[in-house]
């Protein structure tokens, strides 16, 4: 397991500033991209900066190196530099951030179901 915390969420930790411990979990995994990248990583495995770019078109070059950077932070990833020429760098999963994917998984879950839900009901409707 990974000791690695961002120092905002350690500050927070030790200063007893989080109600509960789901907002702790909240704080790790908040951001608009960091459950679809988590759910890309564990279930088809490592990617490159650039593939995670074409997955989500519509996200910045900051915002994913943001977010990947702060999942790193967390121990929730992890980023390997392959000694290549011109280098290979990948993103996968950790041993904490796997125990993450069962949480990923009921999320893509619900929303695959709330979303049938809502068609059907935007439908009835016209």
């Amino acid at each position: 397991m990974s000791d690695t915390l961002r120092e905002e969420i350690r500050k927070k930790i030790l200063n007893g500033d989080f109600n509960c411990e789901k907002e702790l979990t909240l704080s790790i995994l908040s951001g608009k991209w960091k459950i679809v990248i988590l759910w890309h990583l564990g279930v088809e495995g490592p990617h490159r900066f650039s593939d995670l770019q074409k997955l989500f078109p519509k996200i910045s070059h900051k915002i994913l190196s943001n977010q990947l950077h702060e999942l790193m932070e967390d121990g929730i990833i992890h980023r390997e530099v392959f000694p290549e020429i011109p280098p290979r760098v990948e993103y996968s999963m950790t041993e904490l951030g796997i125990t993450l994917l069962p949480i990923v998984d009921m999320m893509y879950e619900w929303g695959q179901k709330r979303m049938v839900d809502l068609k059907k009901q935007i439908n009835s409707k016209d």
